[in-house]
């Protein structure tokens, strides 16, 4: 087992961050049954489906504040506010009485997110040192896909019972508190992790361009990232896959092969660098959008899946880790706050940016535009980074 894994703050930081995926994707499975227990609003198919984007939006209006306020508040205050408002405004939905209310709940919800995610990743780069924290936000991601699985899973089996029941599991989010108090501590201001930026504190040269790039490129991967839960059950249905269950099998694969890249990745970033590994990720994802496009049976779309699942695997731990070690110390909030926001606002703009693609070239058209748009990022990656003059791979003499 990795030594880090020893360290009880990892798992906190780890349960912390398996929050983002439960902001959207848990409540998915009640979305029939709010519909019917307020069919007498006019507006009712429309705001429970905003009941899903509402979170992503706010977070990412309010990562970046958020991530101003950790740098100048410092990472405790916002992170135990976070928690707070996402165990309260989360769980509103048990007992409000207003599909207007309940997105109002979830609109705060997301900015719960926001200083959650913000303060969290944060808090990673001010704890530990540059090789680790690639390591450590590879299990992280790993983390987030595992419990998004088991918290969908659970979440499904509640709605049967009672389509409110599943707002009761963001509760999970005041248990933390806890956890939290016992085990984190706020770091000393310009805290380094343990040394490894170029000059202690004050980040690498051109660092600005670097954390741009990086924002950009989350972004970006997410906008097309996003049609795999939005659109591939409707490709696998004009295909003759239409039983729920094949969908969930694809889904899976996805989630499966990210976890298992993201734990990986960390140690694949020693030998491939800050470059070779996000690049080897967009074509991970661009082989596996255009399987998703070719391919005309389950087993064939389980495995384009997988590609796409461990190409996403490879490059978001990638970018997160590259802008925290490049960034100085008195800027890592500011800086996860953009990243945090850049994945959300791509979340939410994915719909908006693959449906006409859908509309005219067809489901496979618009999986094989996503897999050149991941070509052109991955040269895109690539021609810009080598412009600047990263430090040299750092490799450990012994696992930390």
């Amino acid at each position: 087992m990795d030594p880090i894994l020893l360290d009880r703050r990892v798992w906190v930081l780890m349960l912390a961050a398996m929050l983002t995926i439960m902001s959207n994707a848990t409540i998915t499975p009640s979305l029939p049954g709010l519909q019917q227990i307020f069919a007498d609003n006019p507006d009712a198919a429309l705001l429970t489906r905003l009941l899903i984007t509402a979170p992503s939006l706010l977070v990412a209006l309010t990562a970046p504040v958020a991530g101003g306020v950790a740098d100048r508040f410092g990472r405790m205050p916002p992170l135990y506010f976070g928690l707070a408002l996402f165990g309260i405004a989360g769980t509103a939905g048990l007992y409000l009485t207003s599909l207007e209310a309940i997105l109002a709940s979830r609109l705060l919800l997301g900015l719960g997110v926001a200083c959650i995610m913000t303060a969290q990743s944060a808090l990673i780069g001010d704890y530990f040192a540059a090789p680790v924290r690639g390591r450590l936000l590879g299990y992280q991601m790993a983390a987030v896909n595992l419990g998004g699985l088991v918290c969908v899973t659970l979440a499904g089996v509640m709605a049967g019972y009672d389509a409110r029941l599943p707002f009761a599991i963001y509760g999970v989010g005041l248990l933390l508190l806890w956890p939290v108090r016992r085990h984190l501590a706020e770091p000393a201001r310009g805290s380094d992790g343990g040394g490894a930026q170029p000059v202690a504190g004050e980040g690498e040269p051109g660092w600005l361009l670097v954390v741009a790039l990086m924002a950009g490129a989350a972004g970006m991967t997410f906008v097309m990232y996003y049609a795999v839960p939005t659109q591939l059950p409707y490709l696998l249905a004009a295909i003759g896959l239409d039983r729920p269950h094949q969908a969930g099998l694809a889904l899976g694969a996805t989630m499966l092969a990210a976890a298992l890249l993201s734990v990986a990745s960390g140690w694949i970033r020693l030998w491939l660098g800050r470059i070779g590994t996000p690049v080897a990720g967009f074509l991970l994802l661009a082989a596996g959008f255009w399987g998703i496009a070719e391919a005309g049976t389950l087993t064939l779309q389980m495995l384009a899946a997988g590609l796409n699942g461990a190409g996403l695997g490879l490059t978001m731990p990638a970018f997160i880790t590259t802008a925290l070690n490049v960034t100085p110390a008195h800027r890592r909030g500011a800086v996860a706050g953009a990243i945090t926001s850049a994945i959300f606002l791509g979340q939410f703009l994915s719909p908006l940016a693959t449906q006409p693609m859908v509309t005219y070239l067809g489901y496979p058209g618009m999986f094989h535009v996503g897999a050149v748009a991941y070509v052109a990022l991955a040269a895109l990656l690539f021609l810009t980074l080598r412009r600047q003059s990263p430090p040299a791979v750092i490799r450990p003499a012994s696992p930390e």
